[in-house]
């Protein structure tokens, strides 16, 4: 219910807990049916997601695929639409709706995203929903596409596409189980040539109608998916079961949706069938808050989940993984430009930094954000001590700052009872910015630079940067600033400069400085600083830089 719902939201926010987004699953739609809204578990929707709005809040939820196709004619225009444009998928024989089940209390049905009409239908029913309640981006499911029957509520007839001669493994033993017959009619082709893209076609069309009704950036996340899906919207790994083997399985899987060109990726924190515990989500919220796309979700019929439910060790775990999250909210936005503009990839198995070391090749407990960031979860219950591969190199402890000269082998972390061990690779620069509760509020304050340099004293980086939801970035209004440091000098160069805003540097971290400092100048004009020598770390504080204009900050 929308009372639930709030209660929640409350709740993470009192306990000062960075939240951006609430969602919702199908309970919000008036009996399971698309585009509706329930005005009596849901009354008052609409003032909500607007309160969530003047908040700097955003609000997502759940759209499926299948429409209901029993409801009476003329009360239900997603339906009467659909038919009398012909755009639902079609019976193998007769000129009529293929007939299925999912979530809709009779019957459903499938648009054909493929037909010619589909794109301004699907546009309609989701100006219409946004015209009701001002959501901000979509979640489909049940797209594979899937559904409760075995193709229709017979079956299917038997046909070579439904009975092909070969059979590979697949769920249930034949082609048609839980989902369409593969014999079904689609806009010049059987279900059979297309079951497998369909979902991206469904987040094409979707994706093409936020930009449509909200003229700003879509933003759309997906259960299935296909080769190219990434460029339109992202995933989530779907329903996995809340055990210590799913939490640990989730990183593979986050690893290999990245490598197949999808960077924004997932997995329910906590986990969603089943019941999770204290101690699973305690450290699963560590880890899903470096999940590139982070979201805590589970089951209608399981417990509570979310971190103040589950007490305080929860609640301090969450808040102390997610508030390092928003401050690497300028180094990850980064990434995702450097996915978008270049096809790289945000989450990254270590093999891709370092091709040559095969140690790197079969793990799975550990990955990168980008060059710069090792995450290192605690996996197992038992455990207060995580271990990490680092490849040959520099790196700093996240926390403590201090240098660890890696020759390829593997070390045990400081222990971390409430903390996630993180590492940074020595050769690159990472900008930061003091974080708050929402993007809204962490955009307001002032950057940092994390400098960790390399054993040859050297590192690199950058920062891109524009206003996070309007389209103008396609028009070039950003911008995009690199950072160098070599010989005691770190050198910034304003490569553009077009979006307007007053972004200042207040503060500099550089790792490895291995002589003590007595002299640092930013500009040629002093700053203030310290330096510890135990963990050979620099500090420049109390700046004002423009980011805007280059500067090189010296010491010596």
């Amino acid at each position: 219910s929308l009372n639930k719902t709030k209660e929640v939201l409350n709740r993470t926010r009192a306990a000062g807990i960075p939240l951006d987004a609430q969602w919702n699953d199908i309970d919000y739609m008036q009996h399971n049916n698309d585009f509706t809204y329930d005005k009596v578990a849901f009354r008052g929707l609409p003032e909500f997601v607007n309160s969530l709005h003047k908040e700097g809040l955003h609000y997502i939820v759940m759209l499926d695929p299948g429409i209901s196709g029993s409801e009476t004619p003329g009360s239900y225009p997603p339906y009467d639409e659909g038919l009398k444009e012909g755009i639902f998928v079609k019976d193998p024989k007769e000129d009529k709706p293929f007939i299925t089940k999912v979530w809709n209390d009779k019957s459903t049905v499938f648009p054909d995203f493929f037909h010619p009409k589909a794109s301004s239908y699907w546009v309609k029913q989701i100006r219409q929903l946004h015209e009701t309640f001002a959501f901000d981006g979509l979640w489909i499911d049940m797209n594979d596409p899937s559904t409760f029957w075995d193709g229709g509520q017979y079956g299917c007839a038997p046909n070579p596409l439904d009975n092909p001669p070969y059979l590979p493994g697949v769920n249930g033993g034949k082609l048609y189980s839980r989902t369409l017959c593969m014999s079904a009619r689609h806009h010049n082709h059987s279900h059979y040539n297309v079951h497998n893209i369909f979902a991206s076609q469904e987040a094409v069309l979707t994706t093409q109608a936020l930009l449509d009704v909200r003229k700003k950036r879509p933003f759309v996340i997906s259960r299935s998916s296909y080769p190219g899906h990434g460029h339109f919207t992202g995933v989530w790994t779907g329903d996995v079961f809340s055990t210590w083997d799913d939490m640990a399985h989730s990183i593979s899987d986050i690893l290999s949706f990245s490598l197949f060109g999808i960077p924004m990726v997932g997995a329910d924190i906590c986990g969603f069938n089943g019941n999770t515990t204290a101690a699973l989500c305690k450290r699963w919220s560590q880890l899903g808050a470096f999940y590139p796309f982070s979201r805590n979700h589970n089951t209608d019929n399981g417990i509570d989940q979310d971190p103040v439910a589950l007490g305080p060790d929860v609640v301090e775990a969450a808040q102390k993984a997610l508030l390092v999250r928003y401050s690497l909210l300028p180094y990850l936005y980064t990434l995702f430009w450097h996915a978008h503009a270049e096809g790289d990839t945000v989450a990254r198995p270590l093999f891709f930094e370092f091709p040559k070391d095969d140690k790197t090749y079969p793990l799975h407990a550990e990955f990168l954000w980008g060059s710069a960031l090792l995450i290192a979860p605690i996996l197992s219950e038992e455990k207060t001590y995580a271990t990490a591969y680092l490849p040959a190199g520099r790196w700093y402890d996240f926390y403590t700052f201090r240098p660890i000269n890696s020759k390829g082998s593997t070390y045990l972390l400081p222990k971390q009872s409430d903390s996630i061990p993180l590492l940074l690779s020595g050769g690159n620069v990472v900008p930061t910015q003091q974080p708050n509760t929402t993007t809204t509020l962490s955009r307001e304050n002032p950057m940092g630079l994390l400098v960790a340099l390399c054993s040859f004293g050297k590192a690199r980086g950058d920062l891109y940067w524009d206003d996070g939801d309007s389209l103008d970035h396609e028009e070039g209004v950003y911008n995009l600033v690199t950072f160098a440091a070599a010989k005691g000098q770190l050198i910034s160069s304003v490569q553009q400069w077009k979006y307007v805003t007053n972004l200042r540097l207040t503060e500099v971290k550089v790792m490895g400085v291995d002589q003590p400092v007595t002299n640092v100048t930013i500009d040629g004009s002093p700053a203030h600083f310290s330096y510890k020598a135990d963990v050979k770390l620099l500090n420049v504080t109390s700046l004002s830089v423009d980011l805007s204009k280059p500067f090189t900050l010296s010491w010596s």
